[in-house]
């Protein structure tokens, strides 16, 4: 198992400790409870490291992008981050990703731990088409950066703490190259709670520099440590696909709600694209909806999504019992028929037919 520049500290601090991705990771330290209402209130801190880092560089870099994303990469501005889905070239998706733009020649991508390799392979592969190669225009950088997300409304009050430059206010999906105590780091104002905050990007022989600061500048804002267990209940709150889960290698980006991240547009021949305009034509057989529970229980990865007169809809793709509403909530796919908000579903749990109702998320 491989191991992060904060392993340590996670063991030190008694977390439960689990295998994710390839990497040892902090499954839950205070508990997913009480870390899930400390990002919602305060702020807390996520090793997120595990995430992949690959760099597209060189006069092609924006074609390369153009093709194997399914936003449209050409309006993003220095400074400034996207969201993207890669099409597979079967109609479904590779990764969900995050698009970073440092000039016309220089960008960076941020991909899921679990696809990191599968990723660079992708990419290299169309990368060749266009005479780019690795360790030249494309590099895989994962195992040399190290990445904190500090979450929650007193997140960025605790970093600015540690920049000599003002970040407190900075517009929600853009970054900045600058210090932290000291460090060269990627400030990144996003995050996968959507409670405010940011992602930093650092390399791994400064992480315990950072680390040691971001403790100092936390104490009066109540920081905590953060595991997988919360950062998976505060997403799905918030409605924000996980790939494995709710997206993956068999599901269009349109099926997924992902239509605002696929872009139509003159020039851009993407991979994928007449599959998912016949698609936007014609409308999809099956959608990713939100649901929650009317009747008591709590539905799961896997469950079976019914009508209310028995027979099979669809399936359970995220669910949880919201820490903050107290009551069970999903993402799943289903009929097309079954999608609209309103309409009342089943979720089978133990061959019940427990009632839930189609919802829009986020749901908080």
């Amino acid at each position: 198992m491989k191991t992060t520049a904060f392993t340590k500290y996670h063991i030190a601090a008694g977390a439960k400790m689990a295998e994710f991705a390839g990497y040892n990771m902090p499954i839950e330290f205070s508990g997913i409870n009480d870390e899930h209402a400390t990002v919602r209130e305060k702020c807390g801190v996520f090793d997120v490291s595990h995430m992949g880092e690959i760099w597209v560089k060189g006069e092609k870099a924006l074609d390369l992008l153009q093709r194997i994303a399914s936003n449209d990469v050409s309006k993003l501005f220095d400074g400034k981050v996207q969201y993207a889905t890669m099409p597979n070239g079967k109609g479904g998706i590779v990764d969900d990703i995050l698009i970073y733009k440092f000039s016309d020649t220089k960008y960076m991508l941020c991909v899921n731990a679990a696809n990191t390799d599968k990723d660079w392979a992708h990419i290299c592969a169309e990368g060749a088409k266009m005479g780019m190669q690795p360790g030249v225009e494309l590099e895989n950088a994962s195992d040399n950066i190290a990445q904190l997300a500090i979450q929650g409304p007193l997140a960025m009050k605790l970093v600015q703490k540690m920049c000599d430059e003002p970040v407190e206010d900075m517009v929600y999906y853009t970054f900045k190259q600058t210090k932290l105590a000291g460090c060269d780091v990627i400030l990144s104002a996003t995050g996968y709670t959507g409670s405010g905050g940011c992602e930093i990007y650092m390399y791994n022989s400064d992480a315990d520099t950072i680390w040691e600061a971001m403790w100092k500048a936390g104490e009066e804002f109540g920081l905590k440590n953060i595991g997988l267990g919360a950062r998976d209940t505060l997403r799905l709150e918030k409605g924000f696909a996980l790939y494995g889960n709710d997206i993956d290698d068999t599901t269009s980006p349109l099926e997924a709600g992902l239509g605002w991240v696929t872009k139509f547009v003159e020039g851009k021949d993407f991979i994928d694209k007449e599959v998912l305009a016949k698609q936007k034509a014609e409308g999809v057989q099956r959608k990713l909806v939100g649901l929650k529970m009317i009747d008591r229980g709590i539905p799961r990865h896997g469950y079976k999504l019914a009508n209310l007169e028995g027979e099979e809809i669809g399936v359970v793709t995220s669910g949880t019992m919201s820490p903050m509403l107290k009551v069970g909530i999903a993402l799943g796919y289903v009929k097309t028929e079954y999608a609209a908000l309103g309409t009342t579903v089943a979720v089978v749990i133990r061959d019940r037919l427990l009632k839930a109702e189609v919802v829009k998320y986020p749901f908080v």
